[in-house]
């Protein structure tokens, strides 16, 4: 059973809007209207021009509502990551979703950059870190191998779930709930209408989370 989002005043899409175009240019985000949830999606991926399944997941999200998108080796090319800037918008929306490609069994470098910098002792956690208390984490991630090589007896020795704690642990820590992970196995050999049926299942997801 999902928690309950944390109380929050009423939020319009031109809050976040103008929390991105600040100092950055404006990402791709889309009107808050009357979901539940406010959904921020951190994707992070340095080379998407070539990840097929990628691009297809993540089309059509600024069109969602209540879905805030927010690429950022779009915005933050050079590592220099706003930080006031990046807990405000976790401060605006109820779900965050980590979405980014499962590298070297972690996230890639400007994710964990961002990681590093916003959530702080003292604010994410620790003596007065309340900031995200109540809020939901959940990791989107896609895999070149495959579900069997993700297994106790499999290529990688450990489940997805086993590799992930560490960003489980780090929600705790914040006073967050952990989803369950959307994974997306076997990306490099993937065929299009399997690209397109596990976008499908995303977008599924994104309802869900949206409703509460």
């Amino acid at each position: 059973m999902l928690l309950a989002a944390q109380e929050a005043s009423p939020v319009s899409s031109r809050d976040a809007e103008e929390v991105l175009a600040e100092p950055a240019k404006v990402q791709r985000e889309s009107p808050m209207g009357t979901a539940s949830n406010r959904i921020l999606i951190l994707f992070a991926h340095p080379a998407l021009e070539r990840s097929r399944v990628n691009r297809v997941l993540v089309r059509g999200l600024d069109r969602m509502e209540g879905v805030t998108f927010h690429d950022l080796y779009e915005a933050y090319p050079d590592f220099d990551v706003d930080v006031e800037r990046e807990q405000t918008l976790l401060g605006l929306h109820d779900v965050v979703i980590m979405h980014h490609p499962f590298f070297w069994y972690s996230t890639p470098a400007l994710l964990k950059q961002w990681e590093d910098l916003v959530l702080v002792h003292g604010w994410a956690y620790g003596t007065g870190g309340t900031a995200l208390h109540g809020k939901k984490l959940m990791s989107a991630i896609t895999t070149g191998g495959s579900e069997a090589a993700y297994r106790s007896d499999g290529h990688n020795a450990h489940t997805i779930d086993e590799l992930l704690l560490p960003i489980k642990r780090t929600a705790i820590l914040c006073g967050m709930e952990y989803l369950r992970p959307f994974v997306v196995y076997g990306a490099h050999g993937m065929t299009k209408e399997q690209m397109n049926e596990h976008a499908a299942t995303y977008r599924e997801r994104l309802n869900a989370l949206r409703g509460g």
